[in-house]
């Protein structure tokens, strides 16, 4: 016998509304307008334009007052015949006539796409200048096919023999990858095809031509203290070497000039060049208020076609009804969901400046103050992880360059004083004590500690790595400079 009980329990339930606006939220500006577009596409309800609020009364406002008066007109006065020939120029305004009579925003340029090729493909267009049995090419462009994006090779000679050995059902023999290799790094740029950094660096010294006193010391050094060059321990090599300290420094000079990574100048295959564009913009009053506005750029206007929706209203079949219904409140949802999202995105950013004012009226980093994403959500009264979609990729321009809102969000520490300042102020002063440190003996993380205790910042040595790795300085010993 089937029992039936009654249960009572909480589940969380979305509406359509609030499912397409957390598919919005965390959207870039680029990113909702190809959205957009593809919505125009699939919903035949939904199109572009603003909704009209004129009348059909108004909308010949231009018009002759004696053809709407309702009286007999005079057919016989209206000349329904005109030659083309003779009367096609005559409304043409002079302005079209002009060489230069087009703005620049009645079209839209695209940037144009850019043919390339890569590395490897440009490598092999060297190879094929060679004289090279079918044998030799084979070889030579499974060597190719074996660079890391960099450039170098990093398979053993022995495997790649065996690789090509099998792949081809012949023998290939070690000897016979060398003998290549050594070909291929003869192409240009100078070091591909390096096994390591030091063999890279020995072959772009071997290319230079003017190989003089300065020459022989810095391939000296690549050759014998290689690793003691890689630590910068600059005593050690001048006391292997037996070399005088100018020596060693004008050495040191030539070898900053080599290429650590040689396919850097012809891998233009994998670089993309992405451009920023600003979500929101801020315009300054007189008054000293800061307003904040969203940047749509060619985001459309949306509406709905009031032919579709006139038929939505008609008696149809029932499968014809409900397409039209489904698409209509598909539409209706999309369109509350981007003007909610245009009000919530609002909120967040007059929120983050409310709490972030100081710094937008200057710029200066030292005046952000401590703020996490819990601060803005409780000013808008919503989640925050609404806050961190909102915030996510988006940008704002200022008067002193675009800023990401990420980089707002700091976490505050507890000065002498008793008083709370951002981790971004912390970094600019280790940024500041390591710009202005004697290179010859730069600061260690104890003692940059140290100093800016003296600044007021009380701080672990710990947290001085850490924000030190954050901004890409490395540690005292790779700082030496002679």
């Amino acid at each position: 016998m089937q029992r039936q009980t009654q249960t009572q329990r909480q589940t969380l339930k979305y509406s359509p509304l609030q499912i397409q606006m957390l598919n919005l939220l965390h959207l870039t500006t680029m990113e909702l307008e190809q959205r957009i577009k593809e919505e125009l596409e699939e919903n035949p309800i939904l199109e572009e334009g603003k909704e009209e609020n004129t009348t059909e009364e108004s909308a010949d406002e231009f018009g002759d007052p004696a053809d709407t008066a309702g009286g007999d007109t005079d057919s016989g006065n209206v000349q329904d015949y005109y030659d083309w020939d003779e009367f096609r120029d005559d409304d043409v305004p002079d302005y079209k006539t002009y060489a230069n009579n087009q703005s620049a925003d009645n079209e839209l340029y695209t940037r144009p796409m850019v043919e390339s090729i890569g590395f490897r493909d440009d490598l092999k267009q060297q190879v094929h200048f060679l004289r090279l049995d079918e044998r030799q090419q084979l070889i030579a462009d499974f060597i190719l096919d074996s660079l890391d994006e960099d450039g170098f090779l990093r398979r053993e000679s022995e495997v790649i023999a065996d690789d090509i050995s099998f792949a081809n059902s012949m023998f290939i023999d070690t000897e016979e990858v060398m003998q290549m290799l050594k070909v291929i790094q003869q192409l240009d740029p100078p070091g591909i095809a390096a096994r390591d950094l030091r063999e890279c660096l020995q072959i772009q010294l071997n290319r230079m031509e003017n190989q003089g006193e300065v020459w022989k010391c810095a391939s000296r050094i690549v050759n014998d203290t290689f690793d003691e060059l890689g630590s910068r321990n600059y005593d050690k090599i001048m006391r292997v070497l037996g070399m005088d300290e100018e020596c060693l420094k004008t050495a040191i000079q030539l070898i900053t000039t080599l290429n650590p990574k040689p396919a850097s100048g012809l891998r233009n295959d994998t670089l993309v060049n992405e451009s920023i564009k600003p979500d929101f913009m801020l315009r300054y009053t007189e008054d000293g208020e800061i307003e904040v506005q969203l940047t749509w750029g060619n985001s459309p206007a949306l509406k709905l076609n009031k032919l579709f929706t006139e038929m939505a209203e008609k008696k149809n079949d029932k499968a014809t009804n409900q397409f039209l219904k489904n698409k209509m409140n598909s539409a209706k949802w999309f369109i509350d969901a981007i003007k909610q999202r245009e009000n919530t995105m609002l909120n967040t950013l007059r929120a983050i400046v409310k709490l972030q004012y100081d710094y937008f009226q200057t710029g200066d980093i030292k005046k952000l103050r401590p703020m996490i994403l819990k601060d803005v959500a409780e000013i808008i009264f919503m989640d925050i992880s609404t806050v961190s979609r909102v915030t996510t990729n988006k940008y704002v321009q200022t008067p002193f360059g675009i800023v990401l809102l990420k980089d707002l969000f700091t976490e505050g520490v507890t000065n002498e004083d008793g008083t709370e300042v951002s981790n971004r102020e912390i970094q600019e002063a280790i940024r500041e004590i390591v710009e202005v440190e004697d290179k010859r003996h730069p600061y260690n993380d104890q003692q940059i500690t140290d100093l800016l205790s003296g600044k007021g910042y009380s701080v672990a040595r710990r947290t001085v790595a850490k924000y030190r790795e954050q901004l890409n300085i490395p540690t005292a010993r790779l700082r030496v400079t002679i």
